[in-house]
């Protein structure tokens, strides 16, 4: 008996998204990848084991890292904040988290470092009340990235506080459960696969910034030197093949990080619903 789709189409939809997906995701990974295959080993492992690579990806990772858990936590405040509560002013709130999405990179970038430099207005009143250096720092870097990664996780853990079903935290509340309790057992596990999902874009992005970090990072080496920034200085060189190297490398470290976090956000999923 012949399969029939509630989709009409299906042959020629899935055709054009086999196109699209090798056309625009699959050949320029796999260009990436020939122009590597350039180098033989020994140049491969000294072109990214050099000290200066090396702490470019340590600054990229790290920075990304810690920016998506402040964005987690961050965002989700926000996202609870403007689901559960009514108060003035908050379609304008809700308008203002997708700034950074409109926001030129660039420009966001501008206006970071001019607040937070030295003699900024934010940036002066950390150094003078708490000796804090946000600008030309990897403490800059992380504040960047926050600024331009904390629209996903709202975005992303907003809906899923929306659909949530309030009967379970009256039922709860009914058979004598606190507050912390409810939120603990019942509202967390519930949401927190969408915060990783968040936590996943929120890290992408970062790991791959560079408008806005360039201009707050100072780039200095071995300080706040980021991976994209290496890879542009070695186009600028005409070094193609170190380019490629550090961005294959850089693209299989993400791509194994965001691997395991979809696993852990799967895990999550299935005990949630075995529970």
């Amino acid at each position: 008996m012949r399969q029939s789709y509630i989709m009409p189409g299906f042959r020629p939809t899935l055709g054009f998204t086999l196109f699209y997906l090798g056309l625009v995701v699959l050949i320029p990974l796999s260009t990436l990848v020939f122009t590597s295959l350039q180098l033989n080993w020994a140049q491969y492992l000294a072109i990214i084991t050099h000290d200066r690579v090396m702490a470019s990806f340590r600054v990229s990772f790290v920075t990304a890292l810690l920016a998506s858990c402040v964005a987690s936590v961050f965002g989700f405040i926000i996202a609870w904040v403007l689901v559960r509560y009514p108060f003035p002013g908050k379609r304008v709130l809700d308008a203002l988290i997708d700034l950074p999405f409109a926001l030129p990179t660039a420009v966001a970038g501008i206006v970071l470092a001019t607040l937070y430099q030295p003699s900024g207005i934010i940036g002066k009143l950390l150094m003078d009340s708490f000796g804090v250096q946000v600008a030309y720092k990897p403490l800059g870097i992380v504040v960047a990235l926050i600024f331009i990664s904390l629209p996903f996780v709202v975005r992303t853990v907003e809906p899923v506080l929306q659909e949530f079903d309030s009967s379970m935290e009256e039922a709860a509340s009914s058979l004598g459960a606190s507050r912390l309790q409810v939120f603990v057992s019942i509202i967390f596990p519930n949401i927190f696969p969408a915060l990783l999902t968040g936590f996943a874009l929120a890290f992408a992005r970062g790991v791959g910034e560079y408008g806005s970090v360039i201009f707050i990072a100072g780039n200095l080496p071995y300080v706040s030197e980021i991976v994209p920034l290496m890879i542009i200085t070695k186009l600028e060189q005409y070094d193609i093949p170190g380019a490629t190297a550090i961005a294959l490398t850089m693209l299989v470290i993400s791509f194994f990080l965001l691997l395991v976090i979809n696993l852990l956000q799967h895990w999550v999923r299935k005990r949630s619903g075995q529970l």
